[in-house]
């Protein structure tokens, strides 16, 4: 759904991180220069280094002007894009242009992504070279008692005792072969048990083996065979190499922020409590380069009214820029409308937005687990059945997740593992129906089964409830009709629970949801649009009632500016919706918006010519090419175009058009300040704890913009969550857990665990 351009340049920052982390700060590296310049310096000391050097391929990207005074391999050096003069050896010229920081010179400026890209292939096929020319290290056999050594192969040919003749040497060096060949494979033999002890003794769970950075560790170790070396001290790791991080971080953000100003963000939000009950709040800003992660909040001992949370989101605000703020997207209840509010009085072009997701479910707890209640007696009772037979779902999963014999019944029963649901996950009495289809044929298997005899004895009259309810096609029939009607809202929840940009979505989708599911309740009454449907009644109020309490001006605002909403094909399309040019209530939102953007008459004047320009079909926007594309590119795309004509509302919309309406990810980094504040880790101090949150949350929204993310044996490494999850059993459990949050992750985990 996103920018083109912004998808490209995601995967481009996806694709710098990942090479830029091999080569930040790498020891290897400098083995390798010190190579050269030794080399270099033994062939001719004052010879200058040549134009094209293969070994070297960023000196062609700079213009030398000779050596330094310092000697060595130091040059002065202009750089062919920034054309800035520098001094230092080929480290520098390299940092220089790849932006890497700590090696004592600036970043280029001017240099692009594509471009860094294509230096670091180039420098990679020279380290390829140079390491495939260089000495290489036969590790001896070794005791268990004995340390081992290595010893390169041409200082044994040096050596004192090189032989006189070539044949014996010939026959050495095919015995040397074998030797190599089984030391290493004891050596590697040793250095898995000595992981695998490392996971055992310290609870790790088993799938951080899949982490892209453990993997990249070990394979660094591997081929730069650091003679001594140590690895870092507990000390170390909470101070010195966290501060480094969060740097490395900072930098590898820094285009992202550096979109804000352009393309606006949005700050996102969500309250929670984490395992020790502490009430803690993330903050993150997002726009269509991706999420960052600003902070976590610990609001513990602190009494939780709007003006404190007003005070927290205007501390994030003026961190990203009171300017560069289009939305505060927080959950709609009262505490954080009111908190919205007054942010909207200190910043008029700042809007609150409930998120959407958050209301989409609340409709659909308000249908599928009404209330008893006095008030809500009409909509009590023509929803009664739907929460009766939600409730036999939920007793039917209660009897088989906390049966005793669960694992039993999971081996002779793989596929009713998906029947984990979490309470807390959005849609969950959906997706708890959704799972009773899919095992459908294993659940009433289960209970015809020699094997129920056994499993019923726990709860005699529970065990044959759930028989009759799972064998009961009248049921099955209910569980289908709620699905049924319920999926239009359900898909719509799906859609939009996602980072990419969606708010000019949300005013559409609601119309067509609202539509489609009066057209599944009246096709299921056999019933025509001329006839009253008192469910549909209760459904329609529901769902208008949500609406009217979490509507924003900016979905309507957003939607009338959609250029596909102005065409003839959008029309047919949604024949049961208004054009946004004729809808009243768009067009009274559009106007209450513009006049906050925009406090100047003079200005809001040329925004509505501009306006009455883009509907009309008028000047600029007059173009055959301009009229056609309006359904065929996508929004922003096509204001970037045509919308020079315009520039006060190609602006507005190239900063809009590309906005979230959930607040999803923040979501999903409910786990990591608990990762991070454990009673573990009690005692770190507080900028520390700030600082892993920021790192840790970070660097696993980087990796996501990576192409690697979604391919090999590590793809989707994060999902599992950071609790210690070592058995497979409760692997399986997490991952049907997960996939309720990360839709587009469901069919790639349940194949690779084997369930279909």
């Amino acid at each position: 759904m996103g920018d083109k351009n912004g998808a490209s340049a995601s995967a481009d920052d996806g694709l710098l991180l990942q090479k830029f982390f091999v080569d930040v700060k790498l020891e290897r590296e400098n083995e390798v220069n010190r190579y050269l310049t030794m080399e270099e310096d033994a062939n001719n000391e004052v010879a200058p280094v040549p134009s094209v050097d293969v070994n070297r391929p960023l000196w062609r990207y700079v213009t030398k002007q000779g050596r330094t005074s310092k000697g060595g391999g130091n040059q002065n050096f202009e750089c062919s894009f920034c054309n800035g003069s520098y001094k230092g050896s080929y480290s520098r010229v390299k940092a220089h242009l790849l932006r890497m920081v700590g090696y004592g010179i600036k970043g280029c400026p001017k240099v692009t992504v594509g471009q860094i890209n294509e230096m670091i292939n180039l420098e990679d096929e020279a380290l390829r070279r140079i390491e495939s020319g260089r000495a290489k290290m036969i590790p001896f056999p070794h005791s268990s008692t004995s340390p081992s050594y290595s010893v390169p192969i041409d200082a044994l040919s040096r050596s004192s005792f090189k032989q006189d003749t070539c044949e014996p040497r010939k026959r050495k060096m095919v015995g040397d072969n074998v030797v190599e060949k089984a030391s290493n494979l004891e050596v590697k033999e040793q250095l898995d048990g000595e992981i695998a002890r490392m996971f055992y003794a310290g609870g790790i769970p088993f799938n951080f083996a899949r982490n892209p950075h453990f993997l990249r560790a070990f394979t660094f170790a591997a081929k730069a065979n650091i003679s001594g070396y140590v690895p870092p001290s507990y000390d170390d790791l909470r101070t010195k190499l966290l501060t480094n991080e969060r740097t490395i971080i900072d930098g590898l953000l820094n285009h992202t922020r550096s979109t804000w100003r352009t393309k606006g963000a949005s700050i996102v939000s969500n309250g929670w409590s984490d395992p020790q009950k502490r009430p803690l709040i993330n903050f993150m800003a997002i726009n269509m380069g991706g999420p960052v992660f600003i902070s976590a909040v610990n609001n513990q001992g602190e009494y939780k009214d709007e003006c404190s949370i007003y005070h927290l989101m205007k501390e994030v605000i003026m961190e990203v820029g009171v300017t560069n703020v289009i939305q505060v997207i927080t959950d709609n209840v009262p505490v954080c409308k009111a908190a919205g509010m007054l942010i909207e009085e200190t910043y008029p072009h700042i809007f609150w937005t409930p998120c959407v997701v958050h209301t989409l479910n609340l409709a659909l707890e308000n249908i599928c687990a009404a209330k008893n209640t006095e008030a809500n007696g009409i909509t009590y009772h023509e929803c009664q059945w739907i929460t009766e037979v939600v409730g036999s779902a939920l007793m039917i999963h209660n009897f088989i997740m906390n049966h005793s014999m669960r694992p039993a019944i999971y081996n002779k029963f793989p596929k009713i593992k998906l029947l984990a649901v979490a309470e807390t996950r959005f849609a969950s009495m959906i997706i708890l129906l959704k799972r009773f289809k899919l095992v459908k044929h294993q659940l009433q298997s289960m209970v015809i089964s020699e094997q129920w005899s056994c499993y019923r004895e726990e709860d005699v009259a529970k065990a044959k409830l759930v028989k009759e309810k799972l064998l009961n096609d009248v049921w099955w029939d209910y569980v289908d009709y709620i699905l049924t009607l319920t999926e239009p809202i359900y898909s719509m929840l799906r859609f939009l629970d996602t980072d990419k940009p969606c708010l000019h979505l949300v005013y559409e989708m609601w119309g067509s949801m609202m539509h489609l599911v009066k057209r599944n309740i009246y096709a299921h009454e056999m019933k025509s649009d001329g006839d009253e449907s008192s469910f549909w009644n209760v459904v329609r109020i529901i769902l208008e009632d949500r609406w009217s309490s979490s509507s924003n001006p900016l979905h309507c605002l957003a939607h009338s500016l959609n250029p596909r909403c102005t065409t003839k094909e959008w029309e047919n399309e949604h024949p049961y919706l208004t054009p946004p040019r004729s809808d009243h209530e768009v067009s009274k939102m559009r106007k209450l918006c513009l006049k906050r953007l925009f406090p100047s008459e003079d200005t809001r004047r040329e925004v509505n010519v501009e306006v009455a320009k883009f509907f009309g079909f008028l000047d600029g926007f007059a173009e055959e090419d301009s009229i056609r594309d309006r359904s065929k590119l996508k929004p922003i795309e096509w204001w970037l175009v045509y919308g020079s004509s315009a520039p006060h509302l190609q602006s507005l919309c190239i900063k809009l058009l590309g906005q979230v309406c959930s607040s999803s990810c923040c979501e999903r980094n409910w786990s990591t300040y608990a990762f991070i504040h454990s009673t573990k880790r009690d005692q770190i101090t507080s900028q520390c704890a700030e600082d892993l949150v920021y790192v840790h949350s970070n660097l696993r929204l980087l990796s996501r913009k990576t192409p690697q993310y979604m391919q090999g044996d590590n793809r989707m490494w994060d999902v599992a969550g950071d609790a210690f999850e070592s058995l497979d059993d409760v692997g399986i459990l997490a991952i049907a857990n997960l996939s309720l949050d990360e839709p587009e992750f469901e069919a790639v985990l349940f194949a690779d665990k084997g369930i279909k």
